[in-house]
């Protein structure tokens, strides 16, 4: 048996086993959305009901519907501390149903992606790690596959690696490799990977996108984010020419460009031929296409989301969504309704990257209106904090026009983002800005 094998073997255990590892009183990084491992959850849950914890700390993003029945279910809130760095439906939800009874069940820490790792690792401490791989190959590697993200640096430094082994989890290459060697426990667990189908582009979602693939020249590294412009954005390009892909999502729209050939890489000026992200989130076509794709590769976090990095991507271009801009171009993209709705994630990293790449160029987009209409986008003020400062804002474009932000003073500002507002709210904003002495 060759030694690799001998290794596996050693170290494959029950995920009760597994878990038993996992200190008291002790910090547990979890790897975020698809990589979730579902059976090592189960089994912290188990021991934080059994009496076998005491208190943990869970640090994650993303949480996905295996933590919602898990790691974040009521039974265990008061053993278990969440603390999300990007929140989802299921940690809403956990908070919701612990602030009814009075309590904070769920901590969320403010963090840009590229950095998270180094967090996790360097500022809270990572005593243990679990994460969902790839089946290990014959020369010892396990895949992080869909999530390189944060799970690279925080497997690498961290106390106890344990791994919850899935056939169904893509090999991916890049930085995305584990060595047997590197891992303190094994566990089986082949079931289907969560899947999450993009919406279908509203009618707006189809007017904002077309603008901006005016904007997209041949060649140009693309970046999309998570939302119905990005994806309607992805599905207008298929006439574009040799685009390259330096994102942080990969997601079934850019999967259909790089089958199509319209993303191929030939004009990369860094990683040239290469496709280029750190998570990805879709559905089985997707995860098949990754699987031991050698044109596919995930790097972590902290070089994807690197705006140093993005940078060196000539002609880089960076899609994504947004709630609200104020009238000075300040962008919230995670705060609704008075609470923390996801997270900055690494919006303000391409923001920044793509507008210092030559020639690049950085597009939040946003319907001009909520609520069916009754409220506005664009607002005189913000809501919560700023996920973009007014410093980094490049182009604003709703279904009323595109704006270029960079140059303009704080009146041409108010005056180009009331223009591009809807008719019904020009008039209010108006006098808002009048009265705050933007406008005269």
């Amino acid at each position: 048996m060759p030694m690799v094998q001998e290794l596996y073997s050693k170290k494959l255990m029950t995920a009760s086993e597994a878990v038993k590892k996992i200190k008291d009183k002790s910090n547990l990084m979890i790897s975020m959305g698809v990589s979730m491992p579902p059976a090592l959850m189960r089994s912290v849950a188990d021991r934080a009901v059994s009496g076998d914890l005491s208190s943990l700390n869970a640090y994650y993003m993303h949480a996905s519907s295996h933590a919602s029945q898990t790691i974040l279910s009521p039974e265990v809130m008061s053993v278990i501390k969440p603390h999300s760095l990007f929140m989802s439906s299921h940690d809403r939800q956990i908070e919701k149903l612990g602030l009814e009874k009075g309590k904070r069940w769920l901590e969320y820490i403010p963090s840009t992606f590229h950095q998270v790792g180094r967090l996790m690792s360097e500022t809270l401490g990572a005593d243990s790690f679990i994460a969902t791989v790839s089946p290990m190959d014959r020369h010892g590697y396990f895949s992080l596959g869909t999530n390189s993200d944060y799970g690279t640096t925080v497997a690498r430094n961290c106390g106890k690696l344990i791994v919850e082994v899935n056939k169904e989890m893509p090999r991916v290459f890049g930085e995305a490799l584990i060595h047997i060697s590197e891992v303190d426990a094994i566990v089986e667990n082949h079931i289907p990977l969560q899947e999450v189908l993009p919406s279908a582009p509203q009618q707006v979602d189809e007017i904002i996108a077309k603008q901006i693939v005016e904007m997209i020249p041949d060649g140009a590294t693309i970046q999309m984010g998570v939302g119905g412009v990005p994806n309607a954005v992805a599905g207008y390009l298929a006439r574009h020419n040799d685009l390259g892909l330096h994102s942080e999502l990969l997601s079934p729209g850019i999967m259909d460009l790089i089958k199509s050939g319209v993303i191929n890489g030939q004009r990369k000026t860094l990683h040239r031929l290469k496709h280029l992200f750190t998570l990805a989130l879709g559905n089985k076509e997707l995860y098949d296409f990754m699987d031991d794709n050698p044109s596919l590769a995930g790097y972590p976090a902290s070089y994807i989301n690197d705006p140093t990095v993005i940078a060196q991507n000539e002609n880089m271009i960076s899609v994504n969504s947004a709630l609200q801009v104020d009238l000075t171009g300040q962008i919230n993209a995670e705060y609704l309704k008075g609470r923390e709705f996801s997270g900055p994630g690494g919006q303000l990293d391409f923001v920044r990257g793509a507008y210092a790449s030559r020639g690049g160029k950085s597009f939040v987009a946003l319907h001009s209106t909520a609520k069916a209409g009754s409220v506005s986008r664009i607002v005189s003020q913000l809501d919560g904090p700023a996920t973009d400062p007014r410093m980094d804002t490049h182009h604003v474009v709703t279904e009323f026009g595109m704006v270029d932000l960079k140059g303009l003073s704080l009146s041409q500002r108010a005056e180009s983002l009331i223009a591009i507002a809807h008719p019904d709210f020009r008039g209010e904003l108006r006098e808002t800005a009048k009265k705050r002495g933007l406008l005269a």
